[in-house]
């Protein structure tokens, strides 16, 4: 048995484009301010029980899509050494919110440690990104 204490960030974005825009440009590496954008060393197949490793600045990252719902929902595990062993998980919604996109990312199952809690501004620097690029991008 598990006792470790987790810990749940959210965090919420509104983005300037359509969901289905919003949807497609996190997922595409191609795209600035997403982080597999940033990634030194990456493999994304962002397709059910597809896997993703991302490395940045040497730390890896790895997990695997277990829902890719086109424009409503992305959910894929999540490890890393901040995540002490622990599987985590990542929701991250799309919702219409008159011609733009409300984006919620929900990270779950993060150790109650320094490391789960630096999740909180690693999101943050990635999503406040990804919403300047997309207002830059003029995608809405």
């Amino acid at each position: 048995m598990n006792d470790t204490k987790t810990i749940e960030v959210t965090i919420e974005r509104t983005i300037p484009a359509s969901p289905d825009d919003v949807f497609d440009a996190w997922l595409n590496p191609k795209v600035p301010g997403n982080p597999w954008n940033m990634a030194d060393s990456l493999l994304l197949n962002p397709t059910v029980d597809g896997f993703f490793y991302w490395a940045i600045k040497g730390t890896p990252h790895y997990g695997r899509f277990t829902v890719v719902d086109r424009a409503t929902r992305i959910q894929h595990t999540w490890m890393s050494p901040n995540t002490s062993g622990l599987e985590s998980t990542v929701v991250v919604t799309f919702k219409a919110k008159g011609k733009y996109t409300l984006m919620t990312l929900v990270h779950s199952g993060l150790p109650d440690t320094d490391g789960g809690r630096s999740h909180e501004k690693g999101w943050n620097y990635f999503l406040d990104g990804f919403q300047s690029q997309m207002a830059i991008s003029g995608a809405a």
